[in-house]
């Protein structure tokens, strides 16, 4: 069987999680790493693009090459950026879209020349359609730093009419992110939206992928802490342990951890990473709190800890202690690469819109009843049946 070349399109390419999943690619290539933290590596299902046929392109604010940004983001060992070098040299990200009344703390130099949405947006296609000359199919993943929140009430938002109406109009309401989700729907490509930002999830770009045809998927990857949560919780149910309280902080320190430091950027965030509990339990947590810090001395060392209050037999209480120092772009790139896979599957199959079989890799999933399922293991199997079938 001929192989079969899946084009990855990264926003925000330059990134510390971006860089990571291109140099993983090229060390899997190699065979100078394993398939540890790849999900799906055990799984042989036809039509899911095998990882060493991925080819990588993408956006970013900052120009340089991959590997002076992997250098810089200093995720890799020694032996792996040097195996990796010369590959990431190769790859250097395309202008991007950059506004700073979405995203004040991070700016480059490496930004889109082009007056008005309508142009920025044809530049974004003519990006994707020079990938796809190179490659049997393109996937979209936004890695970009989070963007504030948004109103998502705004009319605009509603139909794809209103939405192109304000395309034409150049809205201020109108995001990068949006941007990016509607070239890609409109060039027919899948779109997955890793991070917290506003972007295919309103209703009219919904419409337009139902539309198009077009599989979309999103938001913000379960990595960390919103991961453990959902293996916990389910759990504490089924022993009837009442949640009294849960106290999540997070510091981290890389680009992701400097957005967030934003005020507007975080409240995007604290969104995501506080929509889980209460459905998983069957209750609301009224002491919930979800608490992230920009600390630059850990780089993309990250730090989760957990305080869970819970009540037992008797009503006696009793806590848990859960401490996760990881390594944030060594959770969050492969989880990218297998939804840029199955995004990629869903497109072969002709299944369009919503792919909310693939909600086990995000925090606030987009389904298509709006009512989302965040147990981890109820998330697994949907996925696992969705790959079988």
């Amino acid at each position: 069987m001929a192989k079969r070349v899946l084009g990855i399109a990264v926003v925000g390419l330059g990134g510390a999680v971006g860089t990571t999943m291109a140099a993983g690619v090229e060390l899997l290539k190699k065979r100078a790493i394993g398939n540890e933290g790849l999900p799906l590596a055990s799984l042989r299902i036809d039509g899911l693009t095998d990882y060493t046929d991925v080819i990588f392109a993408g956006w970013d604010l900052f120009p340089e090459h991959l590997a002076k940004a992997a250098e810089e983001h200093d995720v890799l060992t020694h032996k792996q950026f040097i195996a990796a070098e010369e590959a990431l040299k190769q790859i250097k990200p395309w202008p991007a879209v950059g506004d700073p009344r979405f995203l004040s703390l991070i700016d480059g130099e490496n930004k889109i020349g082009a007056a008005g949405h309508r142009a920025a947006i044809e530049k974004l296609r003519s990006n994707l359609a020079d990938l796809g000359s190179r490659c049997d199919s393109v996937v979209v993943i936004n890695l970009a730093s989070t963007e504030k929140l948004i109103a998502e009430g705004n009319e605009i938002f509603n139909s794809i009419e209103g939405f192109e109406k304000a395309l034409d109009d150049n809205s201020a309401d109108i995001s990068p992110a949006m941007l990016y989700a509607y070239a890609a729907i409109e060039q027919g490509v899948p779109y997955g939206n890793f991070t917290p930002s506003v972007a295919a999830d309103i209703p009219s770009l919904i419409e337009f992928a139902e539309k198009q045809n077009v599989p979309i998927a999103g938001k913000d990857g379960k990595t960390g802490q919103t991961f453990i949560k959902t293996v916990l919780a389910p759990a504490l149910k089924s022993r009837a342990l009442k949640v009294e309280g849960w106290y999540s902080t997070n510091i981290l320190g890389n680009r992701d951890g400097l957005a967030l430091s934003n005020e507007d950027s975080l409240a995007s965030k604290v969104k995501t990473k506080s929509s889980v509990l209460d459905e998983m339990l069957g209750y609301p947590v009224e002491d919930h709190i979800v608490d992230i810090r920009y600390y630059r001395p850990r780089g993309d060392n990250k730090e989760a800890w957990d305080n869970i209050d819970i009540r037992g037999f008797l009503g006696q209480p009793m806590q848990i202690k859960v401490n996760f120092l990881c390594k944030d772009s060594i959770l969050a790139a492969p989880l990218a690469i297998e939804i840029a896979r199955c995004l990629d599957l869903a497109n072969q199959r002709e299944e369009g819109g919503i792919q909310e079989q693939l909600s086990v890799f995000f925090k606030l999933p987009m389904t298509r009843s709006g009512r989302t399922e965040h147990a981890f293991h109820v998330q697994q199997e949907h996925l696992l049946s969705w790959l079988s079938t």
